[in-house]
């Protein structure tokens, strides 16, 4: 009687096997940690928002331009407990009817954890000049008194996650400022924040 005959495993199989294995529960084990991390660190994404705004100076007469004058608070706030923030990049850009007013920028800043800056923004009087579709824009906005302007921007920010790494995430601005005309008083808004984009 013939003994049967079992081909051996060539060692190179044995190897990339080891290999595969090996690769495998390190991507488990890496898992696990970054999930066990996220869940104690509990990163959140820093955000942008405007706090309060005041229409200082409106003057408008059907014979000339559009005069304005207007502070803004924008407020980068990070709620992370143990990361600071770090912000760049960051220009938002104040218009009437698509008509681009004044640009807002900020350098490069920090934000320390469970923190937030606040810049203060004016934009001095200036002349802006409008067409008749404007001008009727804002003739109907004097006579119900409201006024409505565009506030579009990003800010990037840039957080360490622990071991995890770092994180970059661009926060998105696009709200209306939305002021009454008799008093400049601001009429708030809870949109008018990058959190909730």
């Amino acid at each position: 009687m013939k003994d049967s005959f079992k081909p051996r495993t060539h060692p190179l199989v044995w190897v990339i096997a080891i290999i595969c294995t090996i690769l495998s529960i390190a991507v488990i084990i890496t898992g696990i940690v970054v999930f066990v991390g996220y869940m104690i660190i509990r990163p959140r994404v820093p955000f942008i928002s405007v706090t309060s705004a005041h229409l200082d100076t409106i003057r408008y007469d059907q014979a000339g331009p559009l005069e304005i004058e207007m502070a803004i608070d924008i407020r980068a706030e990070n709620d992370n407990a143990k990361a600071h923030a770090s912000f760049s990049d960051t220009s938002f850009v104040l218009s009437f009817d698509a008509l681009q007013i004044a640009k807002l920028v900020a350098g490069p800043f920090d934000v320390s954890k469970n923190s937030s800056t606040v810049f203060n923004y004016v934009i001095p009087s200036s002349q802006i000049p409008l067409d008749r579709t404007r001008m009727e824009q804002l003739d109907f906005s004097l006579k119900r008194n409201e006024i409505t302007f565009d506030l579009k921007g990003n800010s990037r920010t840039r957080w360490r996650v622990g071991l995890l790494g770092s994180v970059k995430f661009w926060c998105h601005l696009n709200c209306e400022l939305r002021f009454h005309t008799l008093n400049g008083s601001y009429i708030s808004s809870r949109r008018c924040s990058s959190k909730s984009k």
